[in-house]
Parts: C-alpha cells; structure tokens; sequence
C-alpha cells in the first residue's frame, strides 16, 4: 500500500474504537500522560528554547474557553496550553484543553492514537470538514477548555494566514469567552519535515484580551457570519504576532 493509499484510507477512517476498560481509565490516565508530557516540553520550552509569555492574565480559568493561535509547529498546541495553564493543571485537572488533531498525523499507529486520546485530542479526519468533530468540539467546549488553529494548517512562510469558518461556527453555537493567541518562534523549533526540536532558540507567545464578538450573535449562523467572525479574531492574532516579531528582532 503506498503513502497516498494509506493517507487515503486513514481520511475515510472513523475515529477509533475503545474498549470499556480504555474508557473507564481515560480520566486518570489523560491526567498523567497529559501533565508528564507537558512537564517533558514545560523543559523544552522554557529551559533549553527561553520561551517567553506575556498575557497569561488575560486566559483566567472559566469553563467554555477557547484559545485561538496562529499554527507554525506539531507542538504549538503544547506549548499554547502550557504557557496558559501549567503547573495549575497539575492540581486542576479541567484545565487540560481539548486538541481537535489530525488523523493523519496523530492516529497514524496504535501507539501514537492512545497517546493522542490521553492527550484530549478529537479525531479530525483527513480534509478538515469534519461534522462529526465539530459537533463533539461542541459537546465538551462549555465545560472545559479547548485550543484550535484556525488557519487549519501550518504556516510555510511565517506569516499569520485566514481563518477558516469552522471556529466561528462552534462559536456562535457555544458562546465561549475566545482568546487570541500569538506564537512566534515554532517553526525554528521544529520546522515543517523535522522530527526533533531544535534547542536554543527562542520562543514567545502573547495572549490577547477576550474577543468581543456580540454583533454577530443577532446575525444568521451562516457560514458567512461566522467567516467574517474569524477575520476579526485572525486580525487580533496577526497585530498579536507583528508585536511578537518585533520584540523578536530587538532581542535577536
């Protein structure tokens, strides 16, 4: 079978099934497996990469929070739920985001799916347009926490790209407080193609304040009005990251 086949076959897939004794363990085992991994990259990023945060103040911790960041790495959704919530996940487990996660890249063998469930991802399959995902995004955001890469995939040049529609939707459908977030620094770490991080550079991320979007809740819940949604929260990401890379230039 080759590489195009079995990314094929793992896009028409459906997401794992799992067994009751799986399920009836989930709870403990995402907490361990979760806060062991992030401690692993808490290591990576603020020791060996110098990783910087500013606006932590601004995520708080209330349920049906959605953070929103720009995506240049694999390991951005460690580092975004890392910079807003460690060590508090330790002691507060709800804390952990939920992570909608490409079926391509984190269910490509039993090994990497089991840690992909215990890392509170959802199985997005191949192609993004996944109802299915979005409607369990749905389901666990009012009562948890969730990050989510609008742009849908990662940047090849650096530059903030569109949102897509997606998020807006699951916004207008669960109202959650968003916050924009910034990363800068990622694709040195681990570019597009490697498979270790890199070590010594630098790393930044910002959270942004809440974004107000009460206008578009009296508008139709169409794809256009949560489009139009997302172009507001991208602007906040890309001012966001144009100070990030400034700040990056003056420390270079």
């Amino acid at each position: 079978m080759t590489e195009t086949q079995i990314h094929g076959a793992i896009g028409k897939a459906q997401a794992p099934r799992r067994s009751w004794l799986f399920r009836l363990l989930l709870p403990a085992t995402t907490y361990l497996v979760t806060n062991v991994t992030v401690t692993f990259f808490g290591v990576l990023f603020f020791i060996f990469n110098r990783t910087t945060v500013f606006g932590r103040r601004n995520v708080g911790e209330q349920p049906n929070t959605l953070l929103l960041s720009n995506h240049q790495s694999m390991l951005d959704s460690f580092l975004v739920g890392l910079g807003a919530f460690y060590p508090q996940s330790w002691l507060k487990p709800r804390l952990i985001p939920w992570n909608p996660a490409a079926a391509e890249n984190f269910y490509r063998n039993p090994l990497l799916a089991w840690l992909a469930d215990n890392w509170k991802c959802i199985w997005v399959r191949e192609g993004r347009r996944d109802l299915h995902a979005l409607h369990r995004m749905a389901q666990v955001l009012p009562d948890g926490v969730m990050t989510l890469f609008p742009e849908g995939t990662r940047t090849r040049d650096g530059t903030v790209g569109p949102g897509r529609p997606g998020p807006g939707l699951l916004i207008l459908a669960t109202r959650p407080r968003v916050i924009p977030v910034a990363i800068d620094g990622m694709r040195d770490v681990l570019p597009i193609g490697c498979r270790v991080p890199r070590l010594g550079k630098r790393v930044y991320v910002s959270y942004g304040a809440p974004i107000d979007y009460t206008e578009f809740l009296t508008s139709p819940r169409t794809r256009e009005t949560a489009q139009a949604l997302m172009d507001r929260v991208m602007e906040a990401i890309r001012a966001q990251h144009a100070e990030l890379r400034l700040i990056r230039s003056r420390t270079a």
